[in-house]
């Protein structure tokens, strides 16, 4: 099993553009009829892309700092294909709304116009303004979930960044605690030490004082004797 740092990036990098060319070729392409189903599926394939970001950025903050720089430069570079490919998306999307509503007003309100007069155009023009409307709302509510997106994208990398800080200070932790794991041990060794010739010294100094007591005995027997 390969235990690279690299390996993952580079397996979620190769998923990456294997789903950036299957949104390439869906954008690519105009089947009118089936369009709709198509840019749901390019949506889908987008948050599986942006999944893809996510899990490249999260192991490019694991990565030695010996090898970290290009890998940060190819995340970049997944990122900003990314950003183009929503904003291609957006316009699709736009493209896509705009030609049914003309399709919708191409169809019997122009033909009324000239079977109702003015009452014909009055509600083509309301029909008009109404898909206006759709469309800007639509506009609006894209801008909204990509303000949201991007927000969120803030937000990921702020916790990203917070869980390596926490990372660094469990790793100090863990190393203040081996290292004072290794000064008991070697305080303990030398309490061990100090006891053995504390013991030493005692045995020492009880022989001595027997030798002492012993000569003082015979002395005192050579002279009462």
């Amino acid at each position: 099993m390969d235990n690279s740092p690299t390996v993952l990036f580079d397996s979620y990098e190769q998923d990456f553009q294997q789903i950036i060319a299957s949104i390439r070729t869906k954008l690519d392409g105009d089947g009118a009829k089936q369009r709709k189903a198509t840019l749901r599926r390019v949506e889908m394939e987008l948050d599986e892309a942006d999944e893809m970001v996510s899990q490249m950025e999260i192991e490019l903050q694991g990565m030695p700092q010996s090898i970290k720089a290009p890998y940060g430069v190819r995340a970049k570079g997944a990122k900003s294909t990314l950003a183009a490919l929503k904003k291609r998306a957006r316009e699709a999307h736009a493209q896509s709304a705009r030609s049914e509503l003309l399709s919708d007003v191409g169809g019997s309100p122009f033909r009324n116009v000239h079977s109702s007069g003015e009452e014909g155009s009055a509600g083509d023009r309301s029909r008009l303004l109404a898909g206006t409307e759709l469309l800007e709302g639509g506009s609006r509510r894209l801008q909204d979930a990509q303000r949201v997106a991007l927000e969120t994208e803030s937000q990921g990398a702020d916790i990203l960044r917070d869980l390596r800080r926490q990372r660094e200070q469990i790793e100090n932790a863990r190393d203040t605690l081996q290292t004072a794991d290794s000064s008991i041990n070697r305080a303990s060794g030398t309490l061990k030490k100090m006891i053995k010739r504390m013991y030493q010294q005692r045995v020492i100094t009880a022989a001595i004082i027997v030798v002492l007591l012993l000569l003082i005995a015979i002395i005192l027997y050579e002279k009462f004797s």
